[in-house]
């Protein structure tokens, strides 16, 4: 059990920031306009679905991957930190609580096509990926996905279900930020989400040379012993 929370732990402060709940409730509610409230709750649904399946899948899938293009746990590992370390001092440096400047240039081509009004039918593209989940979220993913112990059999499972708890979680806390976008909005400031996410951030910066370490380590000695 204390491996299971250990990697929600690790998991649930790596995406939190990328994914950004509050953030990207500012971007949904834009997109969604005066809809009444049931819109905006099947919408949720939609998306927090949809975010446990896309990160299952690159959960499932990430080690296969890995093993098709012979990349190694230690290089994995090694890149991955320091893609999440950047992403995070990026974060933790922006001078405004302005929302990812992806996540918003993918909503302006929304707008502007979406006159119809037909919301549900992109609730996976692209109000899943990649308003919701964006690269940098497969990337983090399948470095927390490699990272993982993969003997004996118990240690494996408890870790990819604390990996999932954690997106479960997340999930539900995309679905809340999402269908009470308009309440969110009005009782939260972005100044003050904005300094959550500085110290989340803080935090996910501490995790990527964590991990980047550890991969660096076994390619130190392997080198050393040489």
């Amino acid at each position: 059990m204390l491996l299971l929370w250990k990697h929600f732990a690790i998991a649930f402060s790596a995406l939190l920031p990328l994914v950004n709940p509050l953030g990207s409730a500012l971007i949904f509610l834009g997109l969604v306009g005066d809809a009444p409230p049931p819109v905006f709750r099947a919408l949720a649904r939609r998306i927090a679905i949809n975010t446990v399946i896309f990160f299952a899948i690159v959960d499932l899938v990430g080690s296969t991957i890995l093993d098709f293009f012979g990349i190694s746990l230690p290089i994995v590992e090694f890149s991955g930190g320091i893609v999440i370390a950047a992403i995070a001092w990026t974060m933790l440096n922006q001078s405004d609580p302005s929302p990812d400047t992806e996540k918003v240039q993918a909503a302006v081509q929304i707008q502007a096509s979406d006159v119809e009004g037909k919301l549900l039918q992109k609730s996976f593209y692209p109000f899943t990926f990649p308003i919701t989940v964006g690269p940098g979220c497969i990337v983090v993913m399948l470095t927390l996905s490699a990272h993982l112990p993969q003997h004996p059999l118990t240690d494996s499972v408890f870790a990819h279900a604390g990996l999932m708890l954690a997106v479960v979680l997340l999930s539900a806390t995309v679905y809340f930020c999402y269908a009470y976008a308009p309440r969110l909005t009005r009782a939260i400031s972005p100044s003050t989400a904005h300094g959550i996410l500085r110290v989340i951030s803080f935090i996910l910066l501490c995790i990527g040379v964590q991990i980047a370490w550890n991969g660096l380590e076994p390619l130190l000695r392997s080198v050393l012993h040489k």
